[in-house]
């Protein structure tokens, strides 16, 4: 019985995390301007076809 326990804490515990680095991405992408975003989505494609 004791094994379930620590193994349902350590699938909370990565659950947890999970939804930290989810919530750490959101707000890194909900800080970007539309200007920002279209800035860096071009240069991507540039990068591209510099490499075909």
């Amino acid at each position: 019985m004791k094994l379930w326990k620590v193994i349902g804490l350590a699938a909370f515990a990565g659950v947890a995390a999970s939804g930290v680095v989810a919530a750490r991405n959101q707000r890194r992408r909900a800080a970007y301007t539309p200007d920002q975003i279209r800035e860096r989505l071009h240069e991507r494609l540039a990068e591209s076809d510099r490499a075909k």
